[in-house]
């Protein structure tokens, strides 16, 4: 039964079609491994016997048209899905179940696709090591010396549910690097769409001009397909694109023979270690290798994209969550009147970190540092965005790598913010920009933990990245080294 949790979606997908596999067998069995994967914290709520349930009415009525049909998979808990709560694992949304169901998720459970349950995350999707939800951090089924790691963040449930083959796929969000930097520091794929590829419409806003959810899966195909299902036009959503979408799954293609691929010079970081700059060397040469051709370019904008993104960011979070204060739903703290109400709600319902960027968002939109700050930070925001116009006018994606580390100890990092924040310095640009970019494991450190490597595209080009991802995956043939040390 294990290695029915094993089989990547499309493998799993098509023996359920051809009843090779029944949808019930194969929820059994990943419902059977959850239960037995408490220590990771993964799930913040399960919907097991819903998802039996489920399995079993596509069987007896033969519901087998889906392209997901019978498959399970778990969700980040930022999606709003009805009469199942979500929390965006912060305490000031405790028990909240939400009447209507989000259109990413929709399109998943339309698809023929059987939840799972719901993944634990950083609070409200702030934080690069999943240490700062509400409820526990999640662990990184890869381990150092035997210690326990973080599985990167925002979306580190995510990305230890599908290392630890927990659900076949899921879908996670990206505000400045939430799907590729876990993807990364667990060995999965993690691909962040072109902002307005998918609907934002009933996912947990963050920050809303950055925000975009995307497919985290065991290889690229199995991005292509849950791509094709979650993308497309939503007249729900203001910031939807309504332009046309190809079949990512059908035109897949390793031939990269003539692309040109961008090497940018700034994003050599200082104190960068030699593993990660190796792994760089060997990807070039990977792409040289299937026929790409390599061309240096420059990003002048790219220092600046980090404190751009913590300026930006906060600000949207600060107006978006200004409507947590205990009266119409969610958790809320007694006062002697509204106003203090008001106060212990938003004091005792947020954690700190999410209580950190709420202040700095507040600072740079107040009156006499709006200009400075955030009126500043936009204008950046244009300059990044041209320098990867001007780049895509030379080549047809960009090369780098994911992240500067591997993952780190559970609180190495805690309290250092800024060396919290740097963990992003490689994926904020492309979320500032508005791009798509994918994250493939490319290999591993010489404690044995992976790696990986980032490829950017031009604006809704994200073929062009799958089929680069694609033959890059075959050249580095990644094998999990993922052991079941918590069962």
């Amino acid at each position: 039964m294990s290695e029915i949790t094993k089989l990547t979606l499309v493998e799993l997908t098509k023996k359920i079609k051809s009843k090779e596999l029944s949808a019930l067998e194969t929820a059994n069995a990943y419902v059977s491994r959850i239960k037995k994967s408490k220590k990771l914290n993964t799930f913040v709520t399960e919907t097991l016997d819903q998802a039996i349930a489920s399995a079993k009415n596509i069987d007896d009525k033969n519901l087998k048209s889906g392209v997901l049909a019978g498959a399970p998979i778990a969700v980040k808990d930022l999606f709003c899905t009805k009469n199942v709560q979500t929390t965006a694992s912060s305490k000031i949304l405790k028990n909240f179940i939400p009447p209507y169901e989000s259109t990413v998720t929709s399109k998943l459970w339309d698809s023929g696709a059987i939840l799972l349950g719901k993944l634990n995350c950083d609070e409200f999707a702030m934080g690069s090591s999943n240490e700062t939800s509400a409820y526990g951090n999640v662990i990184n089924p890869y381990q150092k010396n035997g210690e326990h790691l973080v599985p990167g963040g925002s979306s580190g449930g995510c990305s230890s549910a599908v290392s630890a083959n927990l659900t076949s796929s899921t879908v996670g969000t990206d505000t400045g690097g939430s799907i590729r930097q876990p993807a990364s520091f667990t060995g999965i794929v993690g691909l962040k769409p072109t902002y307005g590829r998918c609907s934002r419409w009933g996912i947990v806003a963050f920050a809303s001009s950055l925000d975009q959810a995307g497919p985290m899966t065991k290889d690229v195909s199995d991005s292509a397909l849950m791509l094709d299902v979650i993308s497309g036009y939503d007249e729900k959503d203001s910031t939807s694109a309504n332009i046309e979408k190809g079949d990512f799954l059908s035109s897949l293609n390793k031939n990269i023979k003539g692309l040109k691929v961008g090497i940018p010079k700034e994003y050599i970081v200082d104190n960068m270690p030699k593993e990660i700059q190796t792994l760089w060397d060997k990807g070039i040469e990977w792409m040289k290798e299937s026929g790409a051709i390599i061309k240096n370019i420059s990003l002048p904008n790219t220092k600046y994209a980090l404190p751009t993104y913590y300026i930006v960011a906060p600000a949207e979070a600060s107006s978006n969550l200004a409507r947590y204060d205990g009266v119409k739903y969610g958790f809320r703290a007694p006062g002697k009147d509204l106003i203090e109400m008001y106060e212990n709600t938003r004091a005792e319902g947020f954690g700190n970190e999410v209580k950190r960027r709420i202040m700095i968002g507040t600072y740079v939109l107040s009156s006499g540092y709006y200009d400075a700050y955030y009126l500043k930070a936009q204008q950046v925001r244009r300059l990044i965005k041209n320098d990867f116009d001007l780049a895509f006018k030379e080549v047809d994606t960009i090369l780098t790598p994911t992240a500067p580390s591997s993952a780190f100890k559970i609180g190495d990092k805690t309290n250092d913010p800024i060396s919290m924040y740097l963990n992003d310095v490689f994926t904020v640009p492309v979320n500032l920009a508005g791009l798509p970019a994918i994250s493939i494991p490319a290999g591993f450190d010489e404690f044995g933990l992976p790696l990986g490597l980032q490829l950017i595209g031009k604006s809704f080009d994200e073929q062009t990245i799958l089929n680069s991802a694609y033959a890059l995956e075959e050249k580095i043939s990644f094998k999990s080294k993922v052991i079941d040390w918590w069962m």
